[in-house]
């Protein structure tokens, strides 16, 4: 039995690169049971890089764990084979532009009729049923979309020869996580009042929900000289006496946060500064000001020291780190922040641990990623199907199995 507070729930995942796959990550990592169906043309992610002679580290992060089979959709019987499986599914999840699975007859509509109790999550770019459903989406074009990209342009500089993208999917892992969301909110409902319901999760409105910025963007309010207190934007860079690069978490101009800099470096005086009155004096001056403190930090001979006189002007500071310098602090070893799986080709893959700790549900490790098809033969053994009629299906093409699970006598 898996282990953790979702621990009983099935899922049956059609969902394929990263929206979906993360959505049914964080299920998985609660404790549910994960059968992702992948069709013979596998999951896009399986070929990224960087990879080993078996196994792509991107499909690895985020299908570690889950059970896999492999259907053609376009044969009866594996339709057949799929809505016997979400005839007792908790859960589905699919990420298809809209009206494609309605196609195969495995829609909401259709699932609904044999299971009115299931809870169905459709990921999509811009929703099911409105003027942009037919659209293909991908976390560059919702980034561009949604007021994203032209923020990070604005804030960056350039020009079309040297504009660049977030390196990040964030409209791809957000979106992930607030069907996770749903799908939880549902089932609690579900546990209310025993029915199903189906849960219409868009790229582009999830981009908004996490944007901070919205009443700023929006607002009819001249903003002027006086920057946001708290905005990551705002938030200066200084280097530290050991060289370390670090970053205050808070401006320096706002006349809110001004006077907690004044504090950190004792400075009263300089609150009747003329180049420093006002947040838009402040910012003419924002080399001067940079300066001061800038020479007030290389007085500290180790960032611990730093850290006190900081904290105990409510100021927070961060060390600007590479991933493989963060990973290796005492912090993320003590938290269990990255695990190690079985990359099946002889080693392991570094993947992120858990985000959560429950006190009452300790949460399982995170497992093994599966080959296309893996579970073939285990799952529809579970359905009630014989050895015999399993190596009919794939026989006839109808289940797919990658050759390498032969090889390793792992079936």
């Amino acid at each position: 039995m898996i282990k953790g507070p979702l621990s009983g729930i099935k899922v049956v995942d059609f969902s394929r690169v990263l929206a979906g796959p993360h959505c049914t990550k964080t299920l998985h990592d609660l404790g549910a049971d994960i059968i992702k169906i992948e069709p013979p043309r596998p999951d896009l992610s399986r070929s990224a890089s960087p990879r080993n002679e078996t196994m792509s580290y991107y499909y690895i992060q985020q299908n570690t764990g889950k059970r896999n089979i492999s259907l053609d959709l376009n044969f009866a019987e594996a339709r057949e084979i799929a809505m016997t499986l979400c005839k007792d599914a908790d859960v589905i999840v699919e990420n298809f532009r809209a009206g494609t699975l309605a196609f195969f007859g495995l829609d909401y509509k259709s699932v609904r009729e044999i299971n009115p109790c299931v809870v169905y999550a459709s990921i999509s770019g811009y929703g099911h049923g409105g003027p942009l459903s037919h659209r293909s989406a991908y976390a560059p074009t919702v980034h561009a979309e949604s007021g994203f990209t032209a923020t990070l342009l604005r804030h960056l500089g350039g020009d079309l020869a040297t504009d660049r993208h977030d390196p990040y999917s964030h409209a791809d892992v957000y979106t992930g996580l607030q069907a996770a969301i749903g799908i939880l909110a549902a089932l609690h409902r579900r546990s209310v009042t025993g029915e199903g319901q189906h849960i219409d999760v868009a790229m582009a409105a999830t981009m908004l929900a996490v944007n901070e910025r919205v009443h700023v963007e929006l607002s009819d309010v001249e903003i002027g000289a006086e920057p946001p207190a708290l905005g990551p934007a705002e938030s200066p860079f200084f280097v530290t006496s050991t060289g370390e690069r670090i970053t205050i978490a808070t401006s320096a101009i706002s006349s809110w946060s001004f006077p907690l800099f004044i504090a950190a470096m004792r400075r009263s005086d300089l609150a009747k500064d003329p180049r420093f009155l006002t947040a838009e004096l402040r910012q003419k001056n924002i080399t001067d000001l940079y300066r001061i403190v800038q020479d007030w930090i290389l007085t500290f001979d180790s960032l611990e020291t730093l850290d006190a006189q900081l904290d105990e002007a409510k100021l927070a500071f961060g060390v600007v780190r590479d991933l493989r310098d963060f990973v290796s602090t005492e912090w993320s070893t003590w938290w269990g922040a990255i695990e190690e799986v079985d990359n099946r080709a002889g080693g392991v893959a570094r993947v992120p641990g858990k985000p959560w700790r429950f006190s009452a549900d300790p949460l399982d490790h995170a497992g093994v990623p599966a080959f296309r098809g893996e579970h073939n033969r285990e799952v529809l053994s579970e359905l009630g199907y014989a050895a015999e009629q399993i190596e009919s299906l794939l026989q006839r093409g109808i289940m797919k199995a990658d050759p390498i699970i032969d090889r390793s006598n792992v079936n």
